[in-house]
């Protein structure tokens, strides 16, 4: 924790306008009839899709003539399907039998990663309702702070990204948490490119105060920051540590609930002890 005492008012930079393209919905095309949905499939694309499926049965792989058995397309069609789908990638022959190809391998994993985000995202979802604060999910990976995943609602607000988290992570708690969770030689390069600078009053003032304060952290424990990365906004993240992988689990209060701070904490904390074994591979993605 930091010394929260009173100091001058802080104005903090402001951004550059942004030269992106403000956001628009889509037009909306009026409907000039509702043909049957029938009339809308393609029949090659179906016994595609139904070729696919039955050569993703067989492990060992199949011959055409048993995918077109089983999938109750003429021989000479499936022939040509399967010659298409091996063209593409999607199937490969070795010695007269079919097996998956390397491009359907990949919808598989994607969709298997889809759905591990998809569960960190609810599971944040549910912690927020619980607690009633924003969570985060962030890791370190490839050398930077990634803000994987948040969870808030419009009465209880993230905090907003003012300094780019991955060059502040000295003054947020989950960079922090992060960097707390490394060896000391990855440790000090990642100061050396993202050295300390104070960003508001509270924010620590340079790089040996902060790897002091990294090396004082006990392992386990909640990671508290208050109002270092944002005037009026305090923080708490919670060391996660799977394998070789290094993230955490946060929160964040306004100034003037900060007493809530450290009971949300320790909240998530249990939560997160809960679920860590079923969690442990969405949150290596």
């Amino acid at each position: 924790m930091v010394d929260t005492a009173s100091a001058e008012p802080y104005a903090p930079p402001t951004r550059p306008p942004s030269s992106a393209p403000p956001l628009q919905r889509p037009p909306t095309t009026a409907l000039t009839g509702h043909p049957h949905p029938a009339a809308t499939l393609i029949g090659s694309v179906q016994r595609a899709m139904r070729l696919l499926e039955s050569v993703a049965e067989h492990e060992y792989g199949a011959p055409a003539k048993q995918l077109a058995r089983e999938t109750g397309l003429a021989l000479p069609t499936a022939y040509h399907l399967l010659r298409t789908l091996v063209h593409e990638g999607y199937l490969r022959r070795d010695k007269g039998l079919f097996f998956l190809g390397e491009a359907a391998e990949r919808l598989g994993t994607s969709g298997a990663a889809q759905k591990r985000r998809s569960t960190v995202a609810d599971t944040l979802a549910q912690w927020r309702d619980s607690i009633g604060v924003p969570v985060y999910y962030a890791r370190y990976r490839d050398g930077e702070i990634e803000i994987m995943c948040v969870s808030d609602t419009p009465g209880n607000p993230a905090v907003e990204e003012w300094a780019d988290f991955r060059e502040t992570g000295h003054a947020h708690a989950i960079g922090q948490c992060l960097l707390s969770q490394l060896d000391e030689d990855t440790r000090r390069e990642h100061l050396n490119r993202y050295p300390v600078q104070s960003i508001t009053p509270y924010t620590v003032r340079d790089n040996h105060t902060l790897l002091r304060r990294l090396e004082r952290m006990r392992r386990m424990e909640p990671v508290m920051e208050r109002q270092e990365y944002a005037v009026g906004t305090v923080c708490a993240a919670i060391p996660i540590t799977v394998g070789t992988t290094a993230a955490t689990m946060a929160i964040s209060l306004p100034a003037h609930h900060a007493h809530r701070l450290v009971p949300a904490a320790r909240q998530l904390q249990s939560e997160v002890g809960r679920l860590l074994g079923s969690l442990a591979i969405s949150i290596s993605i």
